[in-house]
């Protein structure tokens, strides 16, 4: 019945940040609107949408102490890959860690959004094959 259809980001800058994200994350434009912008992703039919606003907001939470998450990740099929390109243009990252067999790191925004991506393991419950199997059965 439900299905997450975007996720909006907060930016100051929506010029910069536009290009930003269509050159680093490859989304494309579908239309604009005053203050906003909205994307969708070449193989992947959740949305990205920008949203200006006056200074930076949170786009993690605190778990514990100075513990963070971010609400969303990116998901790749080669995580090195896309660690290089980060760095190849010069965004700010962690380190590639690794945790249960997945592997991730976190990259930054212009606004200094931190972003998570990850790699799937296979036979993990949480990768996509294993949820396509869930929502098959049910």
């Amino acid at each position: 019945m439900f299905k997450v259809g975007s996720v909006f980001i907060p930016v100051t800058d929506l010029k910069k940040s536009k290009k930003w994200y269509e050159d680093l994350l490859g989304v494309k434009l579908i239309d604009e609107w005053e203050g906003g912008a909205g994307f969708y992703f070449p193989n992947c039919q959740t949305q990205l949408g920008l949203v200006e606003v006056e200074k930076p907001q949170p786009s993690e939470f605190t778990i514990k102490g100075n513990m963070k998450n971010s609400y969303f990740n990116f998901l790749v099929s080669d995580i090195d890959n896309a660690y290089s390109h980060f760095n190849r243009n010069g965004i700010k990252t962690s380190e590639i860690e690794e945790f249960g067999g997945m592997k991730f790191f976190d990259f930054f925004d212009p606004d200094g959004n931190p972003f998570s991506v990850v790699d799937e393991v296979e036979g993990s419950p949480f990768h996509r094959d294993e949820v396509k199997k869930l929502q098959e059965k049910y």
